[in-house]
């Protein structure tokens, strides 16, 4: 039986304070799988290439080799700490440069694309475990055309295992072969948990989205009853995210007929979530810049054949969803100044947003068992 009752929220300093944010970050954020955005955006769908990525104010070096499997290490040089490729700030949408090996300037120690120690002018090795003098490791694994990687690798489970419940919803979506048709980039100034809890309920819908509403009418209801698992209908005549409802381009292939005519939805802690239409899905990569501040990039993924088509247009997507992604950023900041309060201890989920809950379910028993 569902609860009716109130349920208090996470405390306030999870979301204001430097010394929660910085255990936040090691047990929640360096020790999950983490999504850096899609392969090939991030220019790693060919083999012999380096981007250099930051995570959470942790620089990393993710490759492909000369066979395209990917390696991923710290960007830290084992001679004398430098960065083997020097980055003064991190970069907003990286992409990946042409690389044979890693060289680091400050004293020529390269390193191969798999990260290991290749050469060492002037430094006597011999007999030492070359393993020893490898880069600092990263796990790096890909799923449905994302890139995710996990900062403390000797923990790291198997990445199927996060992806999951995503992979069940979405299996019929082809999210590995779609390709980036649109990508809208917002700096927000809210906590990155904020944003997931906000994505996971929708009874700030009728407040916040009221054109969002005319295409699903069950959001403006709070969202208590509706089925995520099965999608949720749209309006009589609509079927996808624009502003009519309707579109040019035609379902993606493989889809049910309750999916060509509903939404569907899900996400990945921490920081993947992703909303699916008929003919495109809108994942959002969070990119947390500091306890209040939140880089997000919405990727808006389409049929390859469709993206490459003469006359290809997604700006009907992109007009609805940079309307959406508007509203809820500038709620979510709302929400943060008024955490920022002296008078908020901690909020408080109704009896209709108990899919936000999952947050706490999540995120208490990592700090927990630290």
């Amino acid at each position: 039986m569902a609860s009716t009752r109130m349920e208090a929220a996470l405390p306030r300093e999870m979301y204001v304070d430097d010394g929660a944010w910085a255990r936040e970050r090691e047990v929640a954020l360096f020790g999950q799988w983490y999504c850096l955005g899609r392969r090939d955006d991030l220019g790693l769908d060919e083999p012999s290439r380096l981007v250099v990525v930051d995570v959470v104010g942790e620089s990393v070096l993710v490759t492909s080799d000369d066979h395209g499997a990917l390696h991923a290490a710290y960007n830290v040089c084992r001679h004398r700490g430098s960065q083997v490729r020097p980055v003064a700030a991190p970069v907003a949408c990286p992409v990946a440069e042409p690389a044979s090996a890693l060289r680091c300037p400050y004293h020529s120690w390269t390193y191969g694309l798999d990260g290991r120690l290749l050469k060492a002018p002037h430094a006597d090795l011999d007999g030492d475990d070359p393993a020893d003098w490898a880069l600092h490791r990263v796990s790096v694994d890909s799923w449905g055309g994302f890139v995710f990687v996990h900062l403390t690798p000797e923990r790291a489970a198997p990445l199927a295992a996060s992806v999951h419940r995503l992979a069940v919803a979405l299996g019929n979506y082809g999210l590995a072969d779609l390709v980036t048709g649109a990508s809208l980039t917002y700096d927000v100034a809210a906590n990155y948990k904020v944003l997931l809890e906000n994505y996971n309920e929708c009874y700030h819908c009728g407040p916040v989205h009221p054109e969002l509403c005319r295409l699903v009418p069950s959001f403006a209801g709070g969202g208590s009853d509706l089925d995520w698992a099965d999608g949720v209908p749209h309006r009589d005549g609509a079927w996808t995210f624009t502003l009519s409802g309707t579109t040019t381009r035609a379902p993606l292939p493989g889809l049910t007929d309750a999916e060509r005519t509903r939404h569907k939805g899900d996400l990945v802690y921490p920081n993947l979530m992703v909303s699916a239409s008929a003919d495109h899905l809108a994942a959002f990569a969070l990119h947390p810049l500091a306890v209040a501040r939140t880089r997000v990039t919405c990727t808006l993924l389409f049929a390859r054949d469709e993206a490459r088509s003469e006359g290809f247009d997604p700006s009907d997507a992109v007009e609805l969803w940079d309307l959406v992604n508007g509203q809820d950023w500038a709620v979510c900041e709302s929400v943060q100044r008024g955490m920022s309060s002296r008078a908020y201890r901690h909020g408080w989920f109704a009896p209709m947003e108990d899919d936000s809950l999952d947050i706490r379910r999540w995120l208490v028993p990592l700090l927990e068992g630290s």
